[in-house]
């Protein structure tokens, strides 16, 4: 029997590749971790029409008081779906992601909840209410939306006041223009300006966007020449007429 050398060296050359790509296969998918720590924690937070409640001071914090932040520890210590678990039990966040890089780094991705009104109630409660009808407890961060009182339930805030909210932040206009909803007791709407001496009344709160828009033409066609502090309550309520109270502080 002869001894094939050719087809021998070929064996074993298949062999030592086969081994090599093992190890690397395996070095890519865990990079030394055992030896590594984390040397940069990257946070980056998708944020929506209007300033959040959360930055990336904030989210280190929260991750330090459960002594969770990465910076400084061995990569092989770090659970990414711990941390991802943790952010998303956060009032304000509505999505949470994880991941570490091949350099050593930890990346942390977060969508939070958008705001569009603060509800302030005369018995005290006060909470915000989002994009999506969640109610957010108050924060002790400041956030540049519409102020919501009067007679609201938290079910009148989730199904109507939400609406109307969505709709000023999504317009550039009223965004700017309206400060304040106020509900009365029977459910009605008004708007209270940013600019001019004067309350929109809305009626119900149904077909808002129109009444909006006939609104948003009074100020271009009416109170632009008038004036606008002219009158002191104008109601949208009904279609195709707009009525108006003249202020006592203009002269007649």
């Amino acid at each position: 029997m002869t001894f094939n050398w050719k087809q021998s060296l070929i064996i074993v050359f298949d062999i030592v590749i086969s081994a090599y790509l093992i190890l690397a296969v395996t070095a890519f998918n865990k990079p030394a971790e055992k030896a590594k720590v984390c040397p940069e924690v990257k946070i980056d937070i998708d944020d929506g029409e209007t300033d959040g409640f959360l930055n990336a001071n904030e989210i280190k914090r929260l991750l330090e008081s459960n002594k969770m932040y990465p910076l400084g520890k061995a990569m092989e210590s770090i659970d990414a779906r711990a941390i991802e678990e943790t952010l998303r039990k956060n009032p304000f966040v509505e999505g949470a992601e994880c991941y570490k890089t091949q350099s050593g780094k930890v990346c942390i991705r977060l969508q939070q909840r958008t705001p569009v009104a603060h509800v302030m109630l005369d018995n005290s409660e006060n909470y915000y209410v989002d994009t999506n009808s969640n109610i957010l407890p108050a924060s002790r961060f400041a956030t540049d939306v519409v102020i919501a009182t009067g007679a609201i339930t938290k079910k009148y805030a989730q199904r109507s006041l939400v609406k109307l909210a969505n709709e000023i932040i999504h317009d550039s206009f009223w965004q700017n223009q309206i400060e304040q909803i106020n509900v009365l007791p029977d459910g009605s709407v008004e708007l209270v300006p940013r600019v001019g001496d004067h309350i929109i009344y809305l009626g119900a709160p149904e077909n808002t966007k129109k009444k909006l828009e006939r609104m948003r033409k009074f100020y271009h066609y009416g109170l632009n020449k008038a004036g606008w502090n002219k009158y002191s309550y104008i109601s949208v309520e009904f279609d195709n007429q707009i009525i108006c109270k003249k202020s006592k502080k203009v002269k007649k």
